[in-house]
């Protein structure tokens, strides 16, 4: 039993950190309606920054004192993520206004290589650390209940609860806010929302600075647990099936799906791995998101769409 529950806690930490990848493609979807490829160059522009800013501020101001130096490279990083925001508002999205998605989404794919050209030439290729002073030590828990306790990683639960705080903001920023109803009006129709006074090139920089915030954050912590490097852009495609499966215009679905597909993969990896000859947590997902859109393509949450003619 304690095995099944350290799986079972593993999987959700897992799945969290799904979510918070899977939030920056809801967030572009549901004010532009189109699915952002270069997420997963921003996580990876975005860790970047971070990384490089945290060693180059000691540098640059002789400022010792860790916590201090790693503050001011988020804050530094969040700054370039808003004006990343800004530049693809100003050069492409705003020459793109009601064209069709399929334009987008190429426009998104360009957008997704130059960032990573970007990021190469300003803070480098090599493979940097973010040490933001997350325990990295296990604790065991219910050692009281079960024999030996029940093994958790410290940094995976403190990542996991970032995350969530992270949803709970942005959940309650598109209910109960002026602008995140305007992004949901601009969502269901560029035309209509124009119409009525939402200036939509405001809405999508609003919308992609959060996402830059968002994919700062998801790269601050992947970047912790596994090191920046040009593969954490693969991070990105492990999300795809989150997205799929909770729901494209769902901020709750994706943490959803996260946490189905974080349990999901470590619990078939352990319990059936051995009989299909293992490496079933790569594939997993990929499989669960196809039996989704054949029969539920909208994903768990996401809004049925009905075309009348």
């Amino acid at each position: 039993m304690a095995f099944f529950l350290e799986t079972l806690i593993g999987g959700l930490m897992a799945g969290m950190l799904y979510a918070l990848v899977a939030l920056g493609f809801v967030l572009i979807f549901k004010a532009s309606g189109v699915f952002n490829f270069a997420q997963g160059a921003m996580v990876l522009f975005a860790a970047l920054a971070m990384a490089r800013f945290a060693e180059w501020i000691p540098e640059w101001t002789g400022i010792s004192n860790p916590i201090v130096a790693n503050l001011a490279a988020f804050l530094i990083a969040g700054l370039c993520m808003f004006a990343v925001a800004w530049f693809i508002e100003r050069l492409v999205l705003r020459h793109l206004v009601n064209q069709e998605g399929a334009t987008l989404l190429m426009a998104t794919l360009g957008i997704t290589y130059f960032l990573e050209g970007l990021g190469q030439t300003f803070f480098g290729s090599d493979i940097y650390k973010i040490d933001i002073g997350m325990p990295k030590d296990p604790v065991f828990l219910l050692d009281t209940v079960f024999e030996g306790g029940v093994l958790v990683n410290k940094e995976d639960v403190i990542a996991a609860g970032i995350a969530a705080a992270l949803v709970v903001v942005l959940s309650i920023f598109f209910q109960k806010t002026k602008t995140g109803r305007a992004l949901r009006a601009v969502a269901d129709d560029h035309q209509a929302a124009q119409s009525i006074g939402i200036p939509l090139n405001h809405i999508w920089v609003i919308v992609w600075c959060v996402a830059g915030v968002v994919a700062l954050v998801a790269g601050m912590i992947w970047g912790s647990k596994l090191g920046v490097q040009f593969s954490l852009t693969t991070v990105a495609l492990r999300a795809l099936p989150v997205v799929i499966l909770g729901g494209l215009t769902s901020v709750p679905g994706a943490i959803i799906g996260g946490l189905i597909i974080g349990v999901g993969e470590k619990l078939s990896e352990v319990y059936l791995g051995p009989f299909v000859g293992g490496g079933i947590e790569i594939w997993f997902a990929y499989v669960l998101a196809l039996v989704f859109l054949l029969f539920r393509p909208q994903g768990l949450f996401g809004e049925k769409i009905i075309d009348r003619v």
